[in-house]
């Protein structure tokens, strides 16, 4: 089917998020919608899905205008949409949640749970997606899951597919087999739309390309006429260097080093299985893996943020296992945490005093009488010039700031101190390409002046960009350390549970 959309604006109070939208997607079309973080994409999609009521515009399908006023009417029409926060019932199993709003039955009302498990299974094995259809939402893996939201748009017998970042959790094999699907539904004539921010992967999949920034479009293309460099000027609106500049590591002695550690989650069940590692002064380390395999889960522990059930931490040769987050960070350790505003920032307060968190009893900020007012003020006016943090002033409540001037302000607090380790656990999640680059160029600079770094990020581009060594994690093991030159292939299979070849062979 021809999904046209027509002059769609939606407002949000003063914020305009879509402004005179345009975009025309052809039958057996792949259709990849591009744009930095808040561009306005995801606000498009909702729209067509029903999610949200446009201000203004209509929508076509076959030239015929149709109204959508809620997701129910995007089934009818053949909409179907694979959303990038999953909208998953957790308590139900994968197969329930497939066939949910067109439940078989036997007899009525109860639910025919053998027909809903043929269902899942049928699709799987057409799809080539592994999905245990007895297993409950909750207790799967984030790929996993996303899996099966896949399965339930497709179980619609959709013509018209709007996937929303749908490769953000899985391995490069998962995502070649995914685009597999995509190109057969394709050749079956569906209407695709593509959502994402990975240039590489919308050159190898788009027959057109459309660029949002601020909620305007701003061009369209195809993977002939554009390169990795076009597109990300396009989404930025100036030239950006997508290529971390950086010299060969200069590793010194040993500064973090973890032994046979293990950690629990919020359940009470171990999601890190015996880690060990090292990390010299002046190297980056980066951390690889599908979200969810113990990750988030070893890094809290590192940091205090959770206690090891066994194990070994030391920075600097010494035991840092059992110190809270104040005592491991006067150990010279700083934390960009995974999320930002939950754990790295207080929303409320202004950029100046987020920039003194760590340090409120500093002699400099802090004396015998209260807090010192102006020394903070100077402290955040040369930290937000040295880092770029776009503001109208210090006294702007950091809340306010984009993802990437927030990201600025935590990076800028952790580097006013004098570090032995930087921890950074997905430091560019939902950044546009220009902070992007700034991001690493700090997490370089660092490297250099000696700090021993460690990187975490599912984004495997970031991981082979930055790390000067690279642990791929499964299951909460550590399946081996590699060269970031390693194959993708390679990466794949040991994010995906198989060992390193060197620890193979």
């Amino acid at each position: 089917m021809k999904l046209e959309l027509r002059g769609i604006t939606k407002r949000f109070g003063d914020l305009v998020a879509n402004n005179n939208i345009n975009l025309v997607v052809e039958p057996g079309q792949i259709h990849c919608l591009l744009g930095e973080n808040g561009a306005g994409k995801s606000t498009l999609m909702n729209v067509l899905y029903g999610l949200l009521t446009p201000d203004s515009g209509e929508i076509l399908i076959n030239d015929e205008p149709i109204t959508i006023s809620d997701p129910k009417d995007a089934v009818a029409h053949g909409i179907g949409m694979v959303h990038q926060h999953f909208m998953l019932i957790p308590v139900f199993t994968a197969a329930e949640n497939v066939i949910l709003g067109s439940e078989p039955v036997r007899p009525w009302p109860l639910l025919d749970h053998r027909a809903a498990k043929k269902t899942v299974g049928e699709l799987s094995e057409r799809y080539g997606f592994d999905v245990d259809a007895d297993a409950v939402i909750e207790d799967l893996p984030i790929g996993a899951q996303q899996r099966v939201e896949i399965l339930k748009a497709l179980s619609h017998e959709a013509e018209i597919l709007v996937l929303d970042e749908p490769t953000a959790v899985l391995t490069p094999q998962e995502t070649d087999a995914l685009i597999e699907v995509l190109q057969e539904l394709k050749a079956q004539g569906k209407s695709i739309i593509f959502i994402s921010h990975k240039l590489r992967e919308v050159l190898a999949l788009a027959d057109v390309i459309t660029v949002i920034r601020l909620g305007e479009v701003v061009g369209s293309t195809t993977p002939a006429q554009a390169t990795t460099t076009s597109l990300a000027s396009m989404m930025v609106g100036r030239d950006v260097n997508l290529v971390v500049d950086k010299a060969p590591a200069k590793p010194g002695e040993v500064v973090l080093k973890v032994d046979d550690l293990f950690v629990e989650d919020d359940r009470g069940l171990t999601t890190v299985k015996g880690v060990s590692l090292e990390v010299r002064a002046g190297e980056v380390l980066a951390i690889a893996g599908v979200q969810g395999n113990g990750q988030t889960e070893l890094i809290e522990a590192l940091t205090g943020m959770r206690r090891a059930t066994s194990g070994r931490v030391a920075v600097g040769g010494v035991d840092t296992t059992k110190r809270s987050v104040r005592g491991i960070l006067d150990a010279g350790v700083g934390h960009v945490p995974e999320d930002r505003q939950e754990h790295g920032l207080i929303p409320s307060f202004s950029i100046a005093d987020n920039l003194v968190l760590d340090q409120i009893d500093d002699p400099k900020f802090a004396g015998r009488f209260g807090r010192k007012l102006k020394a903070i003020r100077e402290n955040g006016e040369h930290l937000r010039t040295q880092f770029d943090v776009r503001s109208p002033s210090v006294d702007t409540p950091v809340g306010s700031l984009s993802g990437g001037n927030q990201q600025k302000v935590v990076m800028a607090r952790e580097l006013s101190r004098d570090l032995k380790v930087l921890i950074c656990a997905q430091p560019t999640r939902g950044l546009d390409v220009g902070s992007i680059e700034f991001m690493h160029r700090q997490i370089i600079e660092n490297r250099d002046r000696g700090v021993a770094v460690v990187v975490v990020s599912s984004e495997l581009d970031e991981v082979i960009a930055l790390g000067d060594r690279v642990a791929v994690m499964y299951d909460g093991v550590i399946q081996g350390i590699v060269d970031p030159s390693t194959s993708r292939e390679e990466f794949g299979m040991m994010m995906a549970g198989a060992r390193s070849e060197e620890e193979m062979a």
